[in-house]
């Protein structure tokens, strides 16, 4: 029996969204925000650009269902999750509670408690920042690594489902021309994009 469903993704889609009740055997169809098939401003039919921009909010709603059971299954959040892996990507640098809410965009008060929150799990320290004795420098433990590690093995075992080696540094480099084209026109400041 094939399920079909019909979404309308308007925004970026829920950091909590339901688990599912039964599994999907066809992709779900989801209403593009370009008239597929009408012509855009230039007069030219656009239906490649209305598949992709369908594809795309299938895969935020996808990732963020991903993020969200992931953190679930590890008594965390999908912000702490969030986190965790910029925490990750700075490689052992550590990052200041500020860049972290720029980031995060978290208010102080938020950021105070999420830095509480996995400090007390064990996932991350503050430690003396040796730049600027006024501040922390807030870095991943080895609990915190192991988390990002297990999460992100989830994305690396979809990307070797349905990419060649081959198609994988095309993918990525378009991938980031997207997201810096994004920030580009969401007026995020480049220090938040790390």
């Amino acid at each position: 029996m094939t399920d079909t469903r019909t979404l309308e993704v308007d925004a970026v889609a829920p950091t909590t969204p339901a688990a599912p009740t039964s599994p999907v055997t066809a992709s779900p169809v989801i209403a593009s925000p370009v008239p597929v098939g009408r012509p855009t401003a230039d007069g030219v039919e656009d239906t490649d650009l209305g598949r992709l921009l369908t594809a795309f909010r299938l895969m935020q709603m996808q990732h963020a269902r991903v993020l969200h059971h992931e953190s679930v299954a590890r008594g965390l959040n999908a912000t702490d999750s969030r986190f965790v892996f910029f925490l990750a990507a700075a490689d052992g640098e550590g990052v200041t509670p500020k860049q972290s809410g720029e980031y995060l965009e978290l208010s102080t008060g938020a950021m105070t408690s999420a830095i509480d929150r996995l400090e007390k799990r064990g996932h991350l320290e503050r430690r003396p920042n040796p730049d600027d004795r006024r501040s922390i420098l807030i870095h991943l433990t080895a609990s915190g690594a192991a988390v990002a590690q297990q999460i992100g093995a989830r994305y690396a075992a979809a990307f070797r489902e349905v990419t060649t080696p081959e198609e994988r540094q095309p993918l990525a480099d378009a991938l980031a021309r997207l997201g810096d084209a994004l920030e580009r026109r969401s007026g995020v400041h480049a220090g938040a994009s790390a």
